[in-house]
């Protein structure tokens, strides 16, 4: 399904605390975060040529999120970057002196987060993250799964210490009673989606997905003229579209949110002009895009800085996967899960589609630009999916 953006609020101006938030002076912010990261590196830009030309555009440019912060997910940028922005405001107050992030590991903020619990629902990635500032700071972590989340998610966000809770039912369930336990219980709740009076957090976790954008406009020969960025609740979509449109104004990109078919929660919201919870239906194999209730902070931005909304199928997001397991002419090999794939997939779908391919003015002189937002997270699952294991594919 496709859909141009015609929503009242299109093309408007951002909200003046979005744009303090997912503007230049919160990228500005994420930056001088990671250089205090000791394992922290721009992850690389891969230019497809050989892919871009069999697809009938003239450059594709792939931003690999596999390699971030050892987490193999963008995710690693949100999470725990919140938790740690969090720790050293608690650590101000009480020790009365202001911090920035070159004192994070400071002995005396260290004391202050160890009395602190930090609590999310997540689909593996945003867990991780979470779980791994915590640990970071010496604080404790609790993390909320739903019956979806495979064993071995759980115990990738597990080997950071953090104590598992698996809650029944979806990932927005496990949204709820993360936010009712944490609730009752004191915990600080650090959700990578919003709802009424709780969106500064959320907020400090897309400031950290800003990164992508900075680095990857910095990183590419010309701008791109075309994006498609995936979505769950909206998160990452919503600081990527923030970016391009507050760095580069009226020559930004024409921007597309990919979605799961069977999980487009954000398509809805678009096609009614209006946040709206979506029936839970079958499994989509981009599992961590499966949620069917939107952040109304994100979608508060797309519904002015996206220009398209488009679903893509699970056999999509399968042969994105492949092609990029298995490059052609000299194109690099790319290991993307079948979440982190879903950009790949909803250009391939958009291309399939007259419609959609002449409405988003895609030809020989399209630039494209993406984001592999997640590498092999589930290797199982990717080897079942691609035919080959992680390591071939990257060897």
């Amino acid at each position: 399904m496709f859909l141009l953006n015609r929503h009242p609020d299109y093309r408007s101006a951002l909200d003046p605390a979005d744009v303090e938030t997912l503007g230049p002076a919160g990228a500005d912010a994420i930056t001088a975060h990671l250089a205090q990261r000791e394992n922290h590196r721009p992850t690389p830009l891969h230019g497809l040529p050989a892919l871009a030309a069999a697809l009938g555009i003239g450059a594709l440019y792939i931003k690999d999120e596999g390699q971030r912060l050892g987490l193999g997910s963008f995710k690693a940028l949100g999470g725990a970057y919140a938790v740690i922005r969090l720790a050293l405001e608690a650590a101000s107050g009480k020790l009365g002196r202001k911090l920035d992030d070159a004192d994070m590991l400071d002995p005396a903020v260290r004391a202050v987060a160890a009395e602190m619990t930090f609590a999310c629902a997540t689909d593996g990635n945003h867990g991780r993250s979470v779980a791994q500032g915590a640990q970071l700071l010496g604080a404790k972590a609790v993390i909320f799964v739903h019956g979806g989340v495979s064993d071995e998610r759980v115990a990738a966000i597990a080997r950071f210490g953090a104590q598992m809770v698996r809650v029944p039912g979806t990932y927005d369930d496990s949204v709820v009673e993360a936010a009712r336990v944490a609730t009752e219980r004191g915990w600080t709740i650090v959700s990578d989606t919003s709802w009424d009076g709780y969106e500064r957090i959320p907020g400090l976790v897309m400031q950290g997905y800003t990164a992508i954008a900075r680095e990857g406009l910095a990183q590419m020969p010309e701008r791109p003229t075309h994006v498609f960025v995936q979505a769950g609740v909206g998160g990452i979509a919503a600081a990527l579209a923030a970016q391009m449109q507050t760095v580069l104004g009226d020559e930004r990109p024409f921007f597309t949110v990919v979605e799961p078919a069977l999980a487009a929660c954000i398509f809805e919201a678009a096609r009614q002009g209006r946040p709206v919870k979506i029936a839970h239906g079958a499994p989509t194999v981009m599992a961590m895009l499966e949620c069917y209730d939107p952040s109304p902070l994100a979608l508060r931005v797309l519904y002015r800085a996206a220009d398209a909304f488009l679903t893509a199928e699970d056999s999509d997001a399968v042969e994105a996967m492949n092609r990029l397991a298995r490059p052609v002419a000299g194109d690099p090999a790319i290991v993307a899960g079948e979440s982190g794939s879903a950009g790949l997939a909803g250009l391939l779908a958009a291309l399939r589609d007259p419609q959609a391919k002449a409405a988003l003015k895609l030809d020989a002189n399209s630039r494209v630009f993406l984001v592999n937002t997640e590498g092999a997270t589930d290797p199982e699952r990717y080897t079942e999916l691609v035919g080959l294991k992680p390591a071939e594919v990257a060897a």
